[in-house]
This record gives structure tokens, sequence and C-alpha cells, in this order.
């Protein structure tokens, strides 16, 4: 029997590294990419291509490399690779929000591309891209994530829809709050794109940087990362699989009060389920 073969993206720590070290453990070939030389060590068993995913020409070498050494054929791609920039929005300058979607959805979006036609050709595939709560949950402070989550989760659905018949599937995850080291990043890009001492939103980013920078979990819903890996294992094992698969309570719960709910009763669930309240609250100061 074939070994079946997986691309993972972001594997530097976190869901990536889990899902890599998972599938290798599984009997995968496992392509697992990171952005740093020194991250590489970790993966032991997989095989590791550097990808930088506002690269254009690095993401296009990863996925030729990796077709190259499959003999032009790939099971399933795992698309994991993003970050987070917080801040309101009126702070966020372009360069922020180019930042953002470079790296969470251009990128992915090239990547796919990159590889469709393989899959095309082999007449099978499975694509799946990591979203989140945050696709289709808006919360405060959190709109450049937002909006790269939500444009990630309308091209799937497109995609979905024009590969429909093939088969070739494509499955959102959609994580809740997981432990990484997602709030450490975000912590930097904060201090990079935002200068909170000119903001209205002063106050709140001193409550929403302890937040960033609590030590441990900062919600007791987290699981570890194995919970990702165990839907991303649902997907590889089914014959059709679902569309989405949400990850941890929160994503569970949100997804119907997001349905149930009118828009302003949903608003107030989002404020408070976020942990991160504005100054102001529909127009009125806290």
């Amino acid at each position: 029997m074939t070994q079946p073969t997986i691309l993972i993206t972001g594997c530097s720590s976190g869901i990536g590294l889990c899902c890599a070290q998972g599938l290798v453990a599984r009997g995968w070939r496992v392509f697992a990419s990171v952005r740093r030389e020194e991250d590489a060590a970790q993966l032991a068993g997989a095989e590791v291509l550097f990808l930088e995913q506002t690269d254009s020409a690095s993401v296009q070498a990863c996925a030729a490399e990796v077709l190259r050494r499959t003999a032009g054929k790939l099971d399933a791609v795992f698309c994991n690779a993003g970050l987070g920039v917080p801040g309101a929005v009126e702070d966020l300058p372009r360069d922020a929000l180019r930042f953002q979607f470079e790296t969470n959805v251009f990128g992915t979006i090239e990547l796919i591309n990159a590889l469709l036609p393989a899959m095309r050709k082999q007449g099978h595939g499975k694509i799946m891209i990591n979203s989140s709560i945050l696709g289709f949950a808006a919360m405060p402070y959190r709109g450049a994530y937002n909006a790269s989550k939500y444009a990630l989760e309308g091209f799937a659905d497109t995609l979905r829809q024009e590969l429909y018949g093939s088969d070739i599937y494509v499955s959102l995850i959609e994580p809740g709050p997981i432990k990484s080291r997602f709030r450490a990043a975000a912590q930097a890009q904060f201090a990079r794109w935002v200068k909170p001492e000119a903001s209205f939103h002063q106050a709140a980013y001193v409550a929403m940087a302890a937040r960033l920078a609590k030590p441990g979990v900062a919600n007791p819903f987290t699981l570890g990362p194995e919970a990702v890996l165990d839907d991303v294992w649902r997907v590889l094992q089914a014959k059709r699989p679902a569309a989405r698969y949400r990850v941890t309570k929160p994503t569970k719960v949100f997804w119907y009060l997001r349905r149930l709910l009118p828009t302003r009763w949903f608003d107030l669930a989002s404020l408070k389920g976020s942990g991160d309240e504005p100054g102001f609250v529909y127009g009125r100061k806290k």
C-alpha cells in the first residue's frame, strides 16, 4: 500500500507541530513547513520545508518541492500557518492589514492553487484550512484577524462549490482557544503596528496586554492542540469529509448563538466572550 502524503504549514509550534508529529506516528508521509531553520529539529520523522507565506516565490517553491518529491501526487494539505495582528480597527495602518492578509489569506490561497492541478490530475485530494471561531464570530480588537478568517471561510466555501462533483474535498477547521504560542506572537505584532499611547482605546489596551501576557491558558475552555489533530484525522479518514469541524466548546456554542440570536444580542455575547470590552458599548461610555 502506498504511504499517504500530506503537507502541513506552520509547524514551528502548537497545532501544526502537533499535527505533523501525530500524523507521522500514524504512518503518513508528512511534509512540514517552518519559517526558521531552528524549528526543524523538533520535526523528526517529517520532511521539513521552509515557507514564508508573505513571499510568493517561497510559496511556489514549497509547492513545487513537495510535488517533486512525491512525483506529482499529494493526498492532502492542511493550511495551518497564520498569525493575528490585534488592535482596534481604527488603529490599524494599511501595512498592518496588508501583512495580516498576506500571511493568513493570500499565501494560503496561492499555495492551494499551486497544488490543485496535481490533485485534479490524480483525481482526489483533501484540502483543510485552519480557520477559527473568529471566522464567523467577530470580537473586538481582533478586526484584522477576524477579517482574514472570514475571508478564508468565503474562499473555502467558494472553492468547495467549484470542486463539486470531483473527489477533492475542502474542509474548514474552526478552533476556539487552543494551547499555542499564538498570544505571544500576537503581542509582538501589536507592539509592531499599534501606538496605544495615541489611541482612544488606550485603557482597554492595558487589559488586552495583560490577557496576552498571562502565563498558561487564558480561557478555562482551552484545549491542547491534540483536539485539532483529532479533527484533522477525521477528515483524512472520511470518505466525504464535512465542510466544517468545530473544535472546543466555545466554538460550538457560538456557532449556535450566531444562528439563533438577533445581531444586537450576539454582539453583546461576543463582547462578553472576548474578554476585551471597548470603552464605548453601543455608543454609551462605560
